[in-house]
């Protein structure tokens, strides 16, 4: 018979490893901010189970949305403007609602809204200095990128840009900031300091995002109607090339390219497609789709990757839904339903 100690030793060696491996589980279990456009809400998921943890009433029409690095708060864009299809006579539309404008700052910890930042005109994405003080939000309808303090809570300048502003991007190094103009087909850089537009850059027609490479040398445009994304020299402020996007056989629609992200290992760029229903997945250093993964969602917009690069999600807005994508199978192995038709997701390690 085996001794007590040793028994209970053995015992409590299983229980601190099962503890260990339960822990680090959570750990590598990401927590997904969804913005749900039409609900006005965020809602918060916790794959792999799909539970949806919290719906948080943010205010009219949230788009853009961002984590601040120390993961403690969520910036949400609110717009007053009607939604509208690219082509819609504005004038049927009903009269916008400027009160509604404005960043909304989360608390990750309480999922409560503390307030509503100022954002300039109908917000629709922004993103973040390095050191989380400023804030970059392009204002489509009047042309120009708002400069928000965040510690005063004011907008500090407006910038103005090309036509439709859309994406915004800080470069790693924090230095400079670039927006893409839909209705002029560039990519226009900010210097962060002095607040000049630097450069304008053409791209294919209509570039919605940008994602830089881990050492900001490069960026990559994604461009919904030319069916591709255009390579930017992030130093220079150049075009370089152009990266098609291939149409999936059988799908009736051609790709639409619109959101990016990079992979953690920085080898990676995931593109959603739109109304092409597909991700496209993009070596850094070669500039080359490396392969299409079909029947993603619809119309999968927002897009994500978890902490270990293993997950893909995409904000599936007609379908009210969010997939996640097994990286390396190629496989959506869930489609978890959250309503509200989202529109950007941002992804988190669990608290």
């Amino acid at each position: 018979m085996a001794h007590p100690e040793k028994l209970f030793l053995s015992l409590g060696i299983v229980v601190f490893a099962l503890v260990l491996a339960s822990r680090t589980q959570a750990a590598e279990t990401p927590r997904i901010y969804v913005s749900n456009e039409d609900s006005g809400e965020i809602t918060v998921v916790e794959p792999p189970t799909g539970q949806i943890l919290r719906r948080i009433h943010v205010g009219k029409r949230p788009r853009g949305i961002k984590l601040t690095l120390d993961g403690k708060l969520l910036y949400v864009a609110l717009s007053g403007s009607p939604g509208a299809s690219p082509g819609v006579d504005e004038s049927t539309l009903p009269s916008p609602d400027r009160t509604a404008d404005g960043i909304g700052v989360v608390d990750v910890a309480t999922f409560k809204l503390l307030r509503t930042l100022p954002s300039g005109q109908d917000p629709e994405a922004f993103d973040l200095s390095p050191d989380g003080k400023t804030i970059f939000i392009s204002n489509e309808e009047t042309a120009e990128v708002a400069v928000l303090d965040v510690a005063t809570g004011k907008l500090t300048q407006k910038v103005l840009v090309g036509r439709e502003p859309e994406g915004v991007t800080v470069r790693p190094d924090g230095k400079v900031v670039y927006v893409t103009c839909e209705g002029d087909s560039e990519v226009v850089a900010i210097d962060t300091v002095t607040l000049k537009v630097v450069s304008h850059m053409h791209t294919e027609p209509r570039p919605r995002s940008v994602v830089f490479t881990k050492d900001g040398s490069t960026a990559f445009a994604t461009a919904e109607r030319g069916a591709a994304v255009t390579v930017l020299d992030g130093i220079r402020h150049k075009t370089v090339g152009t990266i098609t996007i291939p149409s999936v056989a059988g799908n009736l629609q051609p790709a639409r390219p619109m959101g990016s992200v990079l992979a953690p290992d920085g080898s990676q760029i995931f593109v959603s497609n739109g109304r092409g229903g597909s991700v496209a997945v993009i070596n850094v250093a070669s500039h080359k789709v490396m392969r299409m993964i079909d029947n993603v969602g619809a119309r999968p917009w927002g897009i994500g990757v978890s902490p270990d690069g293993r997950k893909i999600y995409t904000a599936n807005g007609p379908s009210d839904d969010v997939s996640v994508i097994n990286v390396e199978t190629g496989r959506v192995e869930q489609r978890i339903k959250v309503g509200g038709r989202p529109w950007g997701l941002v992804v988190a390690p669990r608290p």
